[in-house]
């Protein structure tokens, strides 16, 4: 039987939890996630999780959807906290608002996740009408000048690959999002002006998966694609934070 002492034990541990939580060297450390349209923050739970423990700093950005201009400012308020450098990440809509916000000058990377790419005077319902999804009749407005996807269809066009038990609450808890924001037209994408990744989700219901081909090819991004559905940032954590954790290496 080994026996240690007991500050052999604590130095033990503490190499074992610095040796868990190094980013490689010279790698950006800190990453700010931004979610889309009908979900929130806590899905980034288990990407954030990974990062963490690989040494990452990871913010997650709440945006409103009230407006494109809301949501962009709500990212900067976010990167502007930051200490150094970022990879700035955007699932869905979270793309309209990174490929504003991308142009803060803490932003090194961005990396869109079945994200919209558009490019300026693009909005994200005239990209839709380009080349509409298969579940774009799941989409209901309300009286109010909002959208919001009809929970008895959630499951099945905006997240088929997770378990119904957590889709029928993400179902209830959804956040709506304006058709103001739908609307607005990109200004000055930042990324033709900064390296940019993106993830095709093939399963993909939300956005068309050709329509996400289109954009990534035309930014020229590094572009990955998994079976997944639109929320492949939640079915496939792993593959998406190694995307992420590629693009803060790169970006040193």
């Amino acid at each position: 039987m080994i026996r240690f002492g007991r500050v052999a034990l604590a130095c033990f541990g503490l190499c074992l939890a610095a040796s868990a939580s190094a980013a490689p060297a010279g790698a950006v450390k800190n990453i700010v996630l931004v979610h889309g349209a009908f979900a929130d923050g806590s899905g980034w739970q288990a990407i954030s999780d990974i990062l963490e423990k690989d040494g990452y700093h990871v913010s997650i950005v709440q945006p409103p959807e009230t407006s494109l201009d809301d949501d962009v400012a709500a990212t900067n308020r976010t990167l502007d906290m930051l200490d150094g450098p970022a990879v700035l990440v955007g699932h869905s809509y979270g793309g309209m608002i990174i490929s504003g916000a991308g142009n803060n000058a803490h932003v090194k990377t961005l990396v869109y996740v079945a994200a919209f790419q558009p490019d300026e005077g693009e909005s994200l319902g005239s990209l839709q009408q380009k080349t509409p999804p298969a579940g774009a009749a799941a989409v209901k407005p309300t009286a109010d000048g909002f959208l919001y996807i009809d929970p008895a269809q959630f499951h099945a066009e905006f997240a088929a690959d997770l378990p119904k038990k957590e889709t029928d609450f993400m179902a209830r808890s959804q956040v709506f999002l304006s058709t103001k924001s739908a609307g607005s037209p990109a200004k000055s994408p930042a990324w033709k002006t900064k390296p940019s990744y993106a993830i095709v989700a093939t399963d993909d219901r939300s956005i068309n998966p050709e329509l996400e081909r289109f954009m990534t090819k035309r930014a020229k991004s590094e572009t990955i694609e998994l079976k997944a559905s639109h929320v492949v940032y939640m079915s496939k954590p792993k593959e998406v934070a190694a995307l992420i954790e590629k693009a803060a290496l790169a970006s040193k």
